[in-house]
């Protein structure tokens, strides 16, 4: 597979004034440098958000993964919207399955996630509008057992089989239909996500819990938060979180 390469929007939009056109003067190789060495930069996001702020088919962000192969997976992340229509909020396509790692908010109070492009649903969480929710997802190819977390609280642990997630592409904001591509404005995110971590193991319970109060817990070593590599497509804004007050 071809190597991507990742370039977050503010380093790429950085290289030259705003409304001037490029200018192809400067040596290839300098230009070549200030490119890679923008994106190998990871961003610590602490305290930050992605604001998705209207339906489309192209906003999107593009999450670098740290690994190539993995035969489990924890994600975790945080999300506030007022959609009631149903929306992706992590989207991980493989060469051989759009739906390599889905989680997926349909039009009810049900979750459903998707591995090797199976479907389970979870039903009774509790999911409710203009609250931020912390979403923790789990499966692992030896048992095929998927399990989905809700503020803490968990559902069953359900049957969905699969195989080894290859070559992934990770994508905040759209619903991949085909391998990084294939967008549907009605099924686009609207709203804020923050703290998106992803491990290559199940994560316990109690470290489940431990994201969920945003204690001292172990970020993630496929996708941290805290040094996350991106690459930002359309009306996405980085913005400060924002906190209720009490």
């Amino acid at each position: 597979m071809r190597k991507r390469h990742h370039f977050k929007t503010q380093c790429s939009s950085s290289l030259r004034p705003q409304g001037t056109k490029p200018s192809f003067k400067m040596p290839f190789l300098l230009l070549f440098m200030m490119l890679s060495a923008c994106a190998a930069s990871p961003q610590d996001l602490s305290g930050k958000m992605f604001t998705f702020p209207q339906e489309t088919n192209t906003a999107r962000v593009m999450l670098n993964t740290s690994a190539d192969n993995l035969s489990a997976v924890t994600v975790c992340l945080r999300s506030f919207t007022d959609l009631s229509r149903d929306h992706s909020l992590f989207s991980l396509a493989t060469p051989s399955s759009d739906n390599g790692f889905l989680i997926f908010k349909g039009n009810s109070d049900k979750i459903s996630l998707y591995v090797d492009n199976k479907q389970v649903d979870y039903l009774g969480l509790g999911y409710e509008l203009n609250v931020w929710h912390s979403i923790c997802s789990t499966w692992d190819v030896e048992s095929g057992l998927g399990q989905m977390w809700l503020n803490g609280k968990s559902s069953p642990r359900k049957f969905l089989g699969g195989s080894r997630i290859s070559q992934p592409i990770v994508i905040l904001g759209q619903e991949q239909d085909s391998y990084g591509g294939r967008f549907d404005a009605k099924q686009s995110f609207i709203g804020m996500i923050s703290d998106v971590h992803m491990w290559d193991y199940v994560l316990s319970p109690c470290e489940i819990q431990s994201y969920v109060d945003n204690l001292n817990f172990t970020p993630g070593n496929v996708l941290n938060w805290r040094a996350l590599t991106f690459d930002v497509i359309g009306r996405v804004l980085i913005e400060n979180r924002l906190l209720t007050c009490h």
